[in-house]
């Protein structure tokens, strides 16, 4: 028998059952994708409730595993009576659903760290899934370069590459593609629109897909076409690049969130840069594209061997061009290795 994240989880609340319905948190402990359902262990195993839709699928997935799959019938209340004492995750809770589960009398645990923990280091068959979903970035960014044409819209390019992200393999994306063109791309989190590609726009491309339920996440940042007009930028990209590759020079196991974020802020500040690094370096990568652990000023979070994370540094001038370079690494014998490997040195089309 194959034992599941479920037995594992289980073991580390320490509660009477744990019951787990959010959707990334019930993939991760089933590996199973679904729209609805409740996983519940308890000393007697886990089982994963859910309605006929899918039931078929569900169960061909966890055959041979420590999870029975069953129809959910009755109500929730019907089906956590045996017990006097129920773990959930209560940050990622809704008030309304604590409350049905208190008012039946149940003493109330929260399995949150738990998860964080158990989630931020990952399994061989996570890595893989991870490595796997970034393979298919890579490729997908390489081959979409020949496809990149004066007129086009952001929107354009953030389906190619989509497109090419599934062509590829990917079974959807981790978030939605930002596709910044010139000044556009000074704003972190723009808004994929349409704005059409010129000669000598700079192009932001953050992206990212999924593979076997896992993340990867990676962000280029290049020139479409040089029209000479550019050399702010182009010593601005050197720098944002070197403060990328000091991180996975010097990062450790052992370090902290803001120790690692850091070694590129420090060096962003010796060349003039670092208030226009307005967000952290990175933030975990799994089931979802923002886990554990955090990568920030402030981030007491320790970073261990078989981590998955973001290494990002960027720099934004308002209205005239932003620059983020990013890899999705993990930690392994206590050195960061890039799972993303596209090239980073600076592009003219």
């Amino acid at each position: 028998m194959a034992y599941t994240n479920a037995k594992k989880i289980y073991g580390r609340v320490g509660a009477e059952a744990v019951l787990t319905e959010q959707s990334d948190l019930r993939q991760y402990l089933t590996g199973f994708e679904s729209s609805f359902g409740y996983v519940l262990s308890d000393k007697d195993g886990s089982a994963f409730y859910t309605d006929p839709r899918y039931i078929e699928g569900a169960t061909a997935a966890l055959a041979g595993t420590d999870i029975a799959v069953k129809i959910f019938e009755g109500s929730l209340e019907k089906l956590l009576k045996p017990y006097k004492q129920v773990a959930i995750p209560l940050s990622k809770t809704y008030y309304t659903e604590w409350k049905r589960l208190a008012d039946a009398g149940l003493e109330i645990v929260d399995s949150e760290q738990a998860f964080i923990e158990e989630m931020s280091v990952k399994q061989p068959y996570e890595l893989e899934a991870i490595e796997k979903a970034c393979e298919i970035t890579d490729k997908a960014f390489n081959a979409l370069l020949s496809e990149i044409k004066e007129g086009m819209s952001e929107n354009d390019l953030a389906a190619e590459l989509e497109y090419l992200m599934r062509k590829y393999g990917a079974s959807g994306t981790s978030f939605s593609t930002i596709s910044a063109f010139g000044e556009n791309s000074s704003v972190p989190h723009h808004e994929t629109g349409l704005r059409k590609l010129k000669f000598g726009d700079i192009i932001l491309l953050d992206f990212g897909c999924k593979f076997g339920g896992y993340c990867s996440d990676c962000t280029r940042t290049f020139l479409f076409g040089d029209d000479k007009k550019h050399q702010n930028f182009k010593t601005a990209y050197e720098h944002v690049l070197t403060a990328h590759m000091l991180v996975k020079e010097r990062i450790t196991d052992g370090m902290t969130g803001s120790e690692a974020d850091a070694i590129a802020r420090g060096y962003l500040k010796e060349n003039g840069l670092d208030k226009f690094f307005s967000h952290s370096l990175g933030h975990g990568i799994g089931v979802n594209i923002h886990e554990f652990p955090r990568l920030s000023t402030r981030s007491e979070d320790i970073l261990k061997n078989n981590m998955v994370f973001s290494d990002e540094p960027g720099v934004y001038f308002e209205g005239d061009f932003g620059i983020r370079i990013e890899d999705t690494v993990t930690l392994k014998d206590g050195r960061a290795v890039s799972l993303t490997n596209s090239d980073k040195k600076l592009i003219i089309l």
